[in-house]
């Protein structure tokens, strides 16, 4: 063999043998990240739930890759996502949302799930007791139905003269609809409320059940936890500025534009968990060893401007117990 026939076939060798090695190292694992919502309005919450698998060691882009699949409300298509990444064999399936999660759900009994859920986890059928899962889902239970007669009563508190209040709901969101609407028919008799119901499931039923509202001269406006509702926190904005209508929602992202007040379930804390429970089952830990967490962290915003431009003077004892004044 010719000298330069050796040198040839080492440097070729030297080029292969690493491409080889690369080619035998594993994949990095991959996680489904499941929202009803969007990218944008969701920001904070997705920075919360990289915290949340930083703290078990999981790193985005290190150790990790994270796919988001951001259903902007086409809830028509979360099954076509899901059984895609089922076909493909994803390692986990993290769904921060009830209906996400139910998707989820009936698509795969054998891939790791972590869910957040507003409803009862055990009643929507996700897993068999709290403390002890079973099968193949854990999460978080955010609590969004058990604080509903808060929420009444804080309404209550900063509009005393309005006893006549309208309660928003989406149909699509059929599980937290129903868990909403047992808590206000409970609740409000209690505070000395009437209400009645409206439906929304798409931008022009908002406008219109914004109609129906005027046209009843409803004193406030109860507005349901949903993803879709959320996305749409801009077209609430408006239209209850518009209107001059005292609104309630359950969360910091309505009031943060200009929505009056909001009472419920952090939102980033229980992102941030089910960053924690998706890294920790990378490492090894069985969903159906991990209890149902509990939402523990909530906050009360008013957003101070919007009582004025209503006309609402916030009682002291109000203020004294909101986590956020919005000047």
């Amino acid at each position: 063999m010719r000298r330069r026939d050796l040198i040839t076939l080492l440097g070729g060798a030297a080029v292969a043998w690493p491409l080889t090695a690369r080619a035998q190292q594993p994949a990095m694992p991959v996680v489904g990240l499941v929202s009803a919502g969007s990218a944008e309005v969701y920001a904070r919450e997705v920075a919360a739930f990289r915290e949340g698998l930083n703290e078990t060691g999981t790193i985005e882009g290190q150790n990790v890759t994270v796919e988001y699949h951001w259903m902007e409300d086409r809830f028509d298509q979360m099954p076509l996502v899901m059984t895609d990444l089922v076909r493909r064999q994803v390692d986990v399936i993290a769904t921060p949302g009830t209906v996400p999660s139910l998707a989820a759900k009936a698509a795969t009994a054998t891939i790791p799930i972590v869910f957040g859920a507003g409803a009862n986890p055990v009643q929507l059928g996700l897993v068999a007791s709290l403390a002890r899962p079973g099968g193949n889902a854990t999460g978080v239970n955010f609590l969004v139905s058990e604080v509903v007669t808060k929420r009444l009563r804080l309404l209550h508190d900063l509009v005393p003269k309005g006893v006549r209040v309208a309660v928003l709901v989406n149909p699509a969101n059929a599980s937290i609809t129903a868990s909403t609407l047992q808590e206000v028919r409970e609740a409000a008799p209690t505070i000395g409320l009437q209400t009645q119901t409206l439906n929304a499931s798409t931008i022009g039923e908002i406008d219109a059940a914004f109609a129906a509202l005027a046209r009843a001269h409803l004193d406030a406006l109860f507005v349901a936890p949903d993803g879709f509702f959320f996305s749409r926190a801009a077209q609430f904005v408006t239209l209850t500025a518009r209107d001059k209508i005292p609104a309630s929602y359950d969360n910091r992202h309505f009031v943060e534009p200009g929505g009056l007040m909001s009472y419920g379930t952090n939102l980033a804390d229980y992102w941030h968990q089910v960053g924690v429970y998706t890294g920790r089952i990378l490492k090894g830990a069985k969903p159906a060893d991990l209890p149902v967490v509990q939402s523990t962290k909530f906050e009360f915003v008013i957003n101070l401007q919007t009582a004025r431009t209503l006309g609402i003077e916030v009682p002291p004892g109000i203020l004294s117990i909101a986590d956020e004044v919005i000047e």
